[in-house]
């Protein structure tokens, strides 16, 4: 059996991946593919109960360190028992969110070195990569009136840090994405959902 094909998005708060991740799972089940759409931090129970440490606003929140262990410990179950596994009955495996946010958020925005980030998914996820790492850009103009309408001025632990914070997300995706073009396709999501949904599915041809 073909071994599956496993997909990234990745992007700022408010950049519209979560919705592009799952109108390309849609589109790849309608061409007859088996296709798995799932999350960071999240995708199995023990990483969901993370995620709950992780995001909710209740408490003083982690420091930078822990914060990565914890995003470390959530990707090793992911990878353990959804996503290799899915891979190895060659399924299409669509992750909103993975290694490259640890990067930036932790790593980058957060102090942390990526050599240290990247060591952490050495040894938690055996280094596992996506084929394809979409990364969908916005303005922060447009982040920001999309997390408007989202959150409603509410908005998780991560998400409500400062706009400086978000900017150093920003520009290391960016940094990553120049750093490793045979890796990432940069998606311009200014656009209409329709139209961004088109550029990712021009991205993701080389695939099929």
């Amino acid at each position: 059996m073909r071994s599956g094909t496993f997909i990234a998005f990745e992007g700022g708060e408010g950049a519209g991946k979560s919705t592009q991740a799952r109108l390309l799972a849609e589109a790849l089940g309608r061409r007859g593919l088996e296709v798995v759409l799932t999350r960071e931090p999240g995708g199995t129970p023990g990483a969901e109960a993370i995620r709950n440490l992780l995001l909710a606003n209740e408490g003083d929140g982690w420091n930078w360190r822990a914060e990565a262990l914890l995003f470390a410990a959530a990707r090793s179950d992911h990878v353990e028992r959804l996503i290799r596994p899915s891979l190895a009955k060659g399924r299409w495996v669509i992750c909103d969110r993975f290694l490259d946010s640890s990067r930036a958020y932790q790593g980058r925005a957060g102090g942390l070195s990526d050599a240290e980030i990247r060591k952490l998914h050495q040894i938690g996820s055996e280094g596992l990569l996506p084929a394809l790492t979409v990364l969908v850009n916005v303005s922060p103009e447009v982040a920001e009136q999309r997390l408007s309408l989202r959150d409603g001025g509410s908005s998780d632990r991560i998400g409500a840090r400062s706009p400086e914070y978000h900017a150093r997300v920003a520009a290391a995706f960016s940094e990553y994405a120049q750093e490793e073009p045979e890796r990432f396709a940069l998606i311009d999501g200014n656009g209409t959902v329709e139209a961004t949904h088109a550029l990712v599915l021009e991205a993701v041809e080389k695939l099929l």
